[in-house]
């Protein structure tokens, strides 16, 4: 008898309504309010079923930084282990610095000990060395039972947040499917001394989000079609009462979005545009917020054809409109006081018989013609559709975009910013602030006029890409500049994820393959938007 295999899901089955399997989180009293001994709290009775206790080191003074200082609850830990941490770590290299950590076992014969003591490096205890914390002791800890820690005890809820954020993103595993077994999952439950109960709702909010867009992103693009990417959308909205429009290839043709139609145009699954919508309740400001995602499916290259090393990651060119939804879906479980849209343009760029054509004049969705140069720079076309029906149709106060644009952003910047463009300053500066809080860092590029020259067109209102020979350089400046021409001086952002949207192993917070990349980000900026716009409407 041959054994059963875990087939995907069929390809208009709604994945994103999958349940997350993350640890679930709960608070103890902190240390320092029990009397007595002063690590009580972390001492696991018998039937308690905690099989990992973890607690918290940090590099020694400026002269003494090979010794390990220890946090709240490190010492007590050591006196029942019976062990000289200070002598293993000097054994074993650890310094204390984030994501550092120090196994120990109980000593021979004991019963009454949790099986494992983790003696994890927090560094400064800065924000991002608190996400890398917790990304190591979730890796560490994968397939337990029950923790019980006291490493984010006594830390800011801001510093807590961070920590759980990491331990989350950090267990994520993606979807797979065959005969072979997955991976241990995350621990089954963690006990948290201390523990700031906002801090774990904002991470486990950010940390969904997260999830959720990895599992987009990561999904083979023989499921991942537009069509499925709109079963998506509509889970989204089902699950959390948000309002969804879809526009099909008959209603994106028959309205004018033939930026969307050309790129789906060579494809047996046709585009897509997919408005999804949150809308606060009582308390609402007069603020609209639209974020809109580039949807690549797959992207071939189109007549353009890309060569063969580039293609196996162009499952991931729909990043940017995973990002979106899992931002949206993230603004609804905030309830921030202003509406939040998400545009979803989704196409694939394949080759066919019907396939658009350099040379080909695409009119847009505001009447702008291109004359198009390069198939496989599609991405531009279909944001410049969704860019300019969010401009004419729902009058933003901010436009936000996001997408795997350039590689030139990638080859400029490398793996771990995004580039960020924009044509107001006090975005701009809310963005950047936003990098800071959530970990997520930009780098600002400029949007430089006197390249303009680049995009003209002798038959059509624009060229979508620099003339063949021109050796222009500026990959990444050229698109944004391209988008601009659809925001009618609109507050605009446009952030290239090329670079940062996949890791090839795991590296901090981000795990193997799509690493979500800008939901944090827009998260912490939806946040803090909705922070001002409550002050000021006390």
């Amino acid at each position: 008898m041959r054994p059963s295999r875990q087939n995907s899901k069929p390809a208009g089955a709604p994945q994103a309504t999958r349940r997350l399997s993350m640890t679930t989180v709960s608070g103890l009293a902190p240390l320092a309010e029990r009397p007595g001994d002063p690590a009580q709290g972390l001492q696991a009775l018998p039937g308690e079923g905690v099989d990992v206790l973890a607690v918290a080191i940090a590099p020694g003074p400026p002269g003494d930084r090979t010794v390990p200082e220890p946090r709240r609850g490190a010492v007590e830990a050591a006196v029942r282990y019976g062990i000289d941490v200070a002598a293993r770590a000097e054994a074993a290299g650890i310094t204390g610095k984030a994501g550092e950590h120090l196994v120990v076992e109980p000593p021979r014969g004991s019963t009454d000990l949790p099986g494992k003591l983790i003696y994890l490096g927090v560094g400064d205890e800065s924000h991002q060395s608190m996400r890398r914390a917790g990304a190591t002791l979730a890796r560490a800890t994968s397939g337990a039972q029950k923790i019980r820690m006291s490493v984010i005890d006594s830390l800011t809820a801001q510093a807590q947040q961070a920590f759980l954020e990491g331990f989350f993103l950090g267990g994520y595993r993606a979807p797979r499917t065959g005969l072979n077994a997955a991976g241990k999952p995350m621990a089954a439950h963690m006990e948290v001394t201390g523990l700031v109960p906002q801090a774990l709702e904002l991470a486990e909010i950010s940390a969904r989000a997260a999830w959720l867009a990895r599992d987009l992103t990561n999904t083979p693009p023989d499921t991942a079609t537009p069509e499925w990417m709109a079963a998506q959308g509509a889970a989204v909205a089902a699950g959390h009462g948000l309002d969804i429009e879809v526009w099909d290839p008959q209603r994106l043709a028959a309205e004018g979005f033939g930026g969307l139609s050309a790129v789906g145009s060579g494809s047996a699954n046709g585009p897509r545009l997919v408005r999804v919508t949150y809308r606060p309740g009582a308390g609402a400001v007069e603020d609209r917020v639209v974020l809109v995602g580039k949807g690549i499916t797959f992207d071939s290259g189109g007549i353009s054809l890309k060569p063969r090393e580039s293609m196996p990651a162009m499952k991931m060119d729909m990043a940017g409109s995973a990002v979106v939804l899992a931002a949206v879906q993230a603004a609804a479980e905030l309830q921030v006081p202003f509406e939040v849209t998400g545009l979803l343009a989704l196409a694939e760029n394949a080759l066919g018989g019907a396939s658009y054509r350099p040379g080909d004049i695409v009119r847009t969705y505001n009447g702008t013609t291109v004359e198009i140069g390069n198939t496989d720079a599609e991405g531009r076309m279909v944001l410049a559709d969704a860019l300019a029906y969010a401009v004419q149709d729902l009058h933003p106060s901010a436009l936000i975009d996001v997408a795997t644009l350039t590689g030139a952003a990638a080859l400029g910047l490398g793996k771990r910013h995004a580039a960020l463009f924009g044509n107001d300053p006090q975005l701009l500066s809310a963005l950047e602030a936003a990098a800071s809080s959530s970990g997520e860092p930009l780098w600002q590029l400029p949007l430089v006029p006197e390249y303009d020259y680049l995009l003209e067109s002798a038959s059509a209102d624009l060229a979508h890409v620099a003339p063949v020979g021109a050796k222009a350089g500026a990959g990444a400046i050229l698109g944004a500049l391209f988008l601009e021409k659809f925001v009618d001086g609109t507050p605009w952002i446009h952030l290239d994820i090329a670079g940062p949207m996949e890791v090839s192993s795991d590296t901090h917070e981000y795990s193997k393959g799509a690493t979500g990349f800008g939901a944090r980000l827009l998260i912490a900026f939806l946040r803090a938007r909705a922070a001002r716009a409550r002050a000021q409407s006390a």
